[in-house]
């Protein structure tokens, strides 16, 4: 669903949607399971510049749910994980704030998004906060034993007969090195 700023001219347009597990990619290791519901709205805020130089920026207010899957950091098998957020933000149209050479920007304009002459892709948004909102890193179970780095068989579920080659001689003195406990 594109948004563009004529859509919210005379009033902010409300947002229902159920988006369809494949409607949108997330990455190679993360799945949408089932369909994701997005309720909010967005609206258009006006940011006067000058007598005649106006930017036409989208506030999107909205709150997520769905269920996705990633893969096991150890182990490779998928993981569900229930998802809700909520999220604020705003857009403004590309090419408005480029200026030649370096300047700074506040802590405010770190916040701002960027759309497309066409206008602002509603599945762009909803895809990054989701994976902003997914942990980094997912494991099966606390104490999964992941795969055989020999014969890639997964420990969970058997032990395999690969035998653990020895150490390179030239590392053993590492192998005294201690390693501090976390506080």
């Amino acid at each position: 669903m594109v948004i563009t700023p004529a859509q919210l001219v005379d009033e902010p347009l409300k947002l229902d949607e159920t988006l369809p597990a494949g409607a949108i990619e997330y990455a190679p290791d993360i799945r949408q399971v089932g369909p994701l519901k997005l309720k909010g709205q967005a609206e258009l805020i006006v940011e006067h510049r000058g007598p005649k130089d106006f930017v036409e920026d989208i506030r999107l207010r909205a709150s997520f749910s769905g269920t996705f899957e990633q893969l096991c950091a150890r182990c490779l098998e998928p993981v569900q994980h229930p998802l809700s957020g909520t999220f604020d933000l705003i857009f403004r149209p590309g090419g408005v704030d480029a200026e030649t050479g370096e300047r700074a920007i506040t802590e405010d304009e770190t916040e701002i998004g960027y759309y497309e002459q066409s206008g602002l892709l509603l599945e762009d948004a909803v895809r990054e906060q989701v994976l902003l909102t997914l942990p980094g890193r997912t494991l099966c179970q606390e104490d999964c034993k992941g795969l055989c780095p020999h014969c890639g068989i997964n420990r969970n579920l058997a032990s395999c007969e690969c035998v653990e080659k020895p150490t390179d001689p030239r590392l053993a003195v590492l192998a005294g090195i201690a390693v501090a406990p976390k506080s």
